[in-house]
């Protein structure tokens, strides 16, 4: 799993916790919806300035965003 999934994939879950849609977060964290999508796709990196505001609107430690998930069970 390559770093960009694993932030995707905790960005997406964290925001689904919160209730929140992409504009709503993106809005919040004063992100670019369009540069946020892609966060979320996984198809681009991301800034440390960005995982902060992030951080900030989730209200969550910047390094919850880089866990990776528990192994499955083969």
């Amino acid at each position: 799993m390559d770093i960009r999934d694993i932030f995707a994939a905790n960005l997406r879950r964290l925001r689904h916790e919160k209730g929140l849609s992409q504009e709503e977060l993106a809005h919040v964290a004063n992100v670019n919806r369009s540069y946020f999508s892609k966060l979320e796709k996984g198809s681009t990196y991301v800034g440390l300035e960005i995982i902060e505001k992030l951080a900030g609107a989730l209200e969550t430690e910047p390094a919850e965003f880089l866990k990776r998930p528990p192994e499955r069970a083969s």
